[in-house]
């Protein structure tokens, strides 16, 4: 799989709500429990600088966008600046095929030229496939957070896992 992966830019945008507002219904993705506006997403997008935590989008080969790539600052503080969160997001049809695999291999090529020395995951605790994703990437878990979302009357976990990593 050989999809290019670039720079989100401000016109990705209506895509990348529209796949993650596509995992809110499985209730295994996102706390978010109705679906999100770009207009509510447009100061999240631009906190993302290219230079520190950047947007990333996938393409397949008709030029849509497939799947998205973000680093979140981890707490907001600077003691933390060489720590960051990585999510992944992938359209329904994109699931399953690798393309997750490729993401978070590219996601931590990125990191040395970031300054990211640690790279975080969080993930519910009952979405297995993604936490397979970042065990077979060498990700372990670092903590877990018992049954801290409400999702549609059931209490779910969050688990925590990490990477260090070397520059």
């Amino acid at each position: 799989m050989n999809l290019p992966i670039r720079y989100a830019t401000l016109h990705d945008l209506a895509a990348i709500v529209e796949i993650y507002n596509t995992t809110v219904p499985g209730r295994m993705v996102t706390a978010d429990t109705e679906p999100v506006t770009v207009q509510s997403r447009e100061r999240w997008f631009r906190e993302h600088a290219p230079d520190k935590r950047p947007l990333f989008v996938v393409e397949d080969d008709e030029k849509k966008i497939i799947g998205w790539l973000s680093f979140q600052s981890f707490y907001g503080r600077p003691a933390y600046d060489a720590t960051a969160e990585v999510s992944i997001y992938l359209a329904p049809a994109a699931r399953g095929k690798g393309l997750g695999s490729k993401l978070l291999e590219y996601a931590q090529t990125c990191c040395p030229a970031l300054g990211i020395k640690t790279l975080l995951g969080f993930i519910f605790s009952h979405n297995e496939p993604s936490l397979k994703l970042f065990e077979a990437f060498g990700f372990e878990m670092w903590g877990q957070f018992p049954n801290v979302a409400n999702l549609d009357g059931i209490e779910r976990s969050l688990t925590i896992v990490g990477k260090r990593l070397t520059l």
